[in-house]
């Protein structure tokens, strides 16, 4: 090189640099180029650029000839071109290690623009398990001044990649020292493979017309199937919503996939699912009994409602620590974090975080919005999910309110009963049941269906009902009751619904007890004795709520010690079977091979005989009430029995 002293010699000695720089370009193009030379080569001649532009701000004014500032300009400009263009990878770092500049070798080492790694810690780039010896080499050049070499795997397009990083320290003039980093290639590996058999290339984020093909459609099949598995809820229930997705998103976007829902107030760490096997089984539940901390990514997607994508993770503390404080991160070996809020597009509800090890590729910006789309689609399915449930709820307790909360104790007779709601829908049913007191040492069974579900049926229900129980308090004539209940219903705005209903009235007389029972529409009930006769009665009557002057039919029956009564709604008689046949057509016979049992015994018999024929899936409400005369009063021991 020149040893000329005057901005001139500088001059020189850039043209001679130039030079030697195409030189050393196409020598790496050359079959057989030994890297490691090159790289030697190429970091001889940055301190040789670094002493020419030491000499160029050096000069002072009066040394400037004529154009001299607009000449060293280009040659600023010139030493910037010989960065980027130099044939072998090339960092600048503070002392701290954050890149200041990369030049373009650089860029394809790591599959991203050199302006990328600018503001970023070198170590982002690195293999979690190479990052501490990295960064203590980086701190031991900072501090001596001595350069240091270090094997590690960087974080390529690809997945991991052996490298030989040349650590290198510069002072400027002013004093300020910078590292200088290039990197060698060390020998090959295999590309890493996912589950599915496809490496990150393969995967890749578009960098090709066919992979970007193959990437969207990927994509869409995702959202389909995510789609379709939402849709398909037929639970109702939001943690097994969250498990399905959570491992359906396990199985083609990620390694590792952590739902964090909120309850109460607090973040709670929901679902976590990895890789298959045991290994990752157990790593999965110490990662799930770890709380999102206040600062972690998971709270602070979830408390700001917007999304993070890291490409690289520079803070391995983002997901906190285990009990024995080692970053969840690091257990998890993940160098890349999507995380966004699961939400309706009003409530937030938690935050959907997914991680990605070295060799799956590096989440983008279509990634980034694949998974907004997934946290709606889930935040979506956990509000009708709590809807519903919230529904269930009120249903049941308005359902409970409609029927008696326990069967009361009638002399000599053993009461049971039971409701069973149909398989399908969460709204009001308008079954109900009542026993209660009448006049003359009398008491009254009640059991009816009304029109439809909801509210609206639950209003019809409760005023069935009670209008029974008061008109019947006072009214000898159960038929009577009835017509008059058909008088309240007519009156009432209930549009175009009505009640069926049964009405008995049991007197004792002497030994034997007297039924006076009163129809209006509702199917039985049955009669069973003990030597196992069954004679189904038939409904009679019309509903109430329809006609002005329907006239509840009347029955009188006379049973004795052993004899049973069996009500029953229309979900006993028409539950189907799998090949459409009816309960109905085998009540007869299924309740004749229960005769002699208790009340309590053919209720749940009943009750598991009409669930089994249906597949457990009842067509409608199934409501049972049963009962058994025992002794007439003043006799041996009667039982009563709760419902």
């Amino acid at each position: 090189m020149s040893q000329g002293n005057g901005p001139g010699g500088s001059y020189a000695d850039l043209a001679d640099l130039a030079g030697r720089l195409e030189a050393l370009r196409q020598a790496a193009g050359m079959p057989g180029a030994d890297p490691r030379s090159l790289l030697d080569a190429a970091f001889a001649e940055l301190d040789a650029a670094f002493d020419v532009l030491t000499k160029l701000t050096e000069a002072g004014p009066g040394e400037s000839a004529p154009g001299q500032h607009d000449s060293l300009s280009a040659e600023r400009a010139l030493l910037r071109g010989v960065f980027q263009g130099a044939p072998a990878p090339l960092f600048v770092l503070e002392p701290d290690g954050t890149v200041r500049r990369a030049n373009g070798k650089a860029g394809d080492l790591i599959g991203a623009p050199p302006g990328y790694a600018t503001g970023r810690p070198l170590t982002a780039f690195v293999d979690l398990p190479s990052r501490a010896a990295v960064q203590s080499q980086l701190a031991a050049v900072a501090r001596t001044g001595t350069a240091r070499q270090v094997e590690c795997k960087l974080l390529g397009p690809d997945g991991p990649a052996e490298a030989s990083l040349t650590v290198d320290a510069v002072t400027l003039p002013e004093g300020a020292r910078l590292l200088v980093v290039t990197a060698a290639p060390g020998k090959p590996t295999k590309p890493t493979k996912r589950p599915s058999g496809t490496t990150a290339r393969e995967r890749g984020s578009g960098r090709t017309a066919e992979g970007a093909v193959r990437a969207m459609t990927r994509r869409m099949d995702l959202v389909i199937a995510v789609t379709r598995l939402l849709l398909d809820n037929r639970t109702f229930s939001e943690a097994l919503t969250i498990q399905r997705c959570a491992r359906l998103l396990a199985g083609d976007t990620a390694s590792w996939v952590i739902v964090d829902i909120e309850r109460s107030g607090l973040l709670r760490r929901q679902f976590v699912i990895g890789p298959p096997g045991e290994p990752s089984r157990v790593l999965a539940r110490t990662v799930r009994g770890n709380d999102p901390q206040p600062g972690s990514t998971p709270e602070q997607v979830y408390s700001g409602g917007a999304p993070v994508l890291m490409a690289h993770v520079e803070d391995t503390g983002i997901l906190g620590s285990a009990p024995d404080g080692t970053p969840l991160l690091i257990l998890l070996g993940a160098t890349g974090l999507l995380s966004v809020p699961i939400t309706d597009g009003t409530t937030v509800y938690g935050a959907l975080t997914l991680a990605r090890t070295p060799g799956e590729g590096r989440f983008d910006l279509a990634d980034l919005a694949l998974a907004e789309v997934l946290g709606q689609h889930l935040g979506v399915a956990i509000r009708v999910d709590r809807m519903f449930r919230q529904q269930s709820v009120v249903a049941e307790a308005l359902q409970g309110s409609l029927l008696p909360a326990r069967l009361p104790d009638v002399p000599g007779l053993d009461l049971s009963a039971a409701y069973v709601p149909a398989s399908e829908g969460l709204e009001v049913s308008g079954d109900f049941y009542d026993v209660f007191p009448v006049q003359d040492d009398a008491w009254a069974i009640t059991i009816g269906d009304v029109c439809g579900k909801g509210q609206e049926a639950a209003a019809m229900t409760a005023a069935a009902r009670h209008a029974i129980r008061v008109l019947a308090r006072w009214n000898p004539d159960p038929a009577d009751v009835l017509a008059k209940v058909n008088e309240v219903m007519l009156a009432g705005d209930y549009e175009d619904r009505f009640v069926t209903a049964k009405l008995a009235y049991l007197r004792w007389d002497g030994s034997r007890l007297g039924v006076e029972l009163a129809s209006a529409g509702h199917p039985g009930p049955a009669v069973v004795r003990p030597d196992g006769r069954v004679d189904v009665l038939s409904g009679g009557g019309l509903p109430l709520g329809l006609f002005p002057d329907a006239e509840p039919a009347v029955t009188q029956l006379e049973l004795t010690e052993g004899d049973l009564l069996f009500f029953y709604s229309d979900g006993v008689t028409d539950a189907r079977s799998e090949d459409m046949r009816y309960f109905e057509d085998s009540l007869a016979d299924e309740l004749a091979g229960l005769a002699g049992r208790s009340a309590s015994e053919t209720t749940r018999m009943v009750q598991g005989l009409v669930t089994a024929f249906s597949q457990e899936q009842l067509r409608d409400d199934m409501t049972i009430l049963v009962a058994r005369v025992m002794d007439a009063p003043g006799g041996a021991a009667r039982s009563g029995q709760s419902r």
